[in-house]
């Protein structure tokens, strides 16, 4: 079964690199500087966890591949774009993303600024211009949902939170609301525009949209242990980065130990909010264990 599941990640990923290479500008296109900048930002580089899931839950629902592939590029834009302008030196100031030198250090400042806004823009363009399922008013929401879950009710306010909690102690709630927008957004974004490219009762979209909410919560609890135990090379990124920064983080809060039996229940929460889909859910339950059981 694990050695399947490989099969089906490395088929995906396959798919939606070709499909990115072709949706993003030709690097030769004038202004040549920032759509080269695009493609590195985006291209071979990550898990491509975000569209791995809009894929599993799309399956689950019975989604065409044509219409799962720009939802899963459009979510990946928007993941990338995120990243540039978060390693940029006004954010966390890193200079080491995915194995290789940030954007704004392989070009500069200005060209990362630019980069973060051209993909961002680019994933909203994919969404209103292909179609992604039979109701126009179903595929207007999808789009609602990628922008509320990317703005100051999502992502970007979950990072503006993270700015100004620097060396602040959280308490686990404030913590919890910190990364519910920041990091869970977009996954659970992620879970319901893939459900949402096929066809599934609203009870059952509720269940994912719980799904999405607890994976999305494992992911950053895992992250904040890793960023302790794993090193720069496994991590692809500076290890250690949110201590330096006294960032608050899991970790901080309750301990290593703890924080890995957080990882735990929520996974288990996350499971129990499939168990009523049967064998259709099973690419969901494979990535969350992939989500919670990264080197731990």
């Amino acid at each position: 079964m694990q050695a399947d599941f490989q099969r089906w990640i490395s088929a995906q990923q396959t798919v939606l690199e070709g499909q990115l290479r072709g949706l993003l500008p030709n690097a030769q296109a004038v202004p040549q500087r920032l759509h080269d900048a695009m493609r590195y930002a985006v291209l071979d580089g990550g898990k491509r966890v975000r569209p791995l899931l809009v894929f599993a839950a799309g399956e689950l629902a019975g989604a065409s591949e044509d219409r799962l592939v720009i939802a899963a590029a459009a979510v990946e834009l928007i993941h990338a774009y995120s990243l540039v302008h978060d390693d940029m030196p006004c954010m966390d100031n890193d200079v080491l993303r995915r194995g290789k030198p940030t954007c704004h250090v392989q070009y500069d400042e200005a060209t990362a600024l630019l980069v973060g806004d051209s993909l961002q823009t680019l994933a909203f363009q994919l969404l209103a211009e292909h179609r992604l399922c039979d109701d126009a008013q179903r595929q207007l929401d999808m789009i609602k949902l990628l922008a509320v879950a990317s703005g100051s009710r999502g992502m970007a306010g979950g990072q503006a939170i993270d700015l100004a909690s620097v060396g602040k102690s959280l308490t686990l709630p404030e913590l919890e609301f910190m990364h519910i927008h920041k990091t869970g957004a977009l996954i659970r974004a992620a879970v319901l525009l893939g459900a949402q490219c096929g066809s599934l009762a609203p009870a059952q979209l509720d269940r994912l949209d719980r799904f999405g909410k607890s994976i999305g919560l494992a992911f950053q609890v895992v992250d904040d242990v890793l960023d302790c135990e794993a090193d720069t090379a496994t991590l692809g990124k500076t290890a250690g980065k949110d201590a330096d920064n006294e960032k608050p983080t899991y970790v901080s809060l309750l301990g290593i130990h703890e924080a890995r039996n957080m990882a735990q229940r929520l996974h288990g929460d996350a499971l129990e909010d499939l168990s009523g889909f049967g064998d259709a859910a099973q690419r969901l339950r494979e990535l969350a264990d992939f989500i919670v059981l990264r080197k731990f």
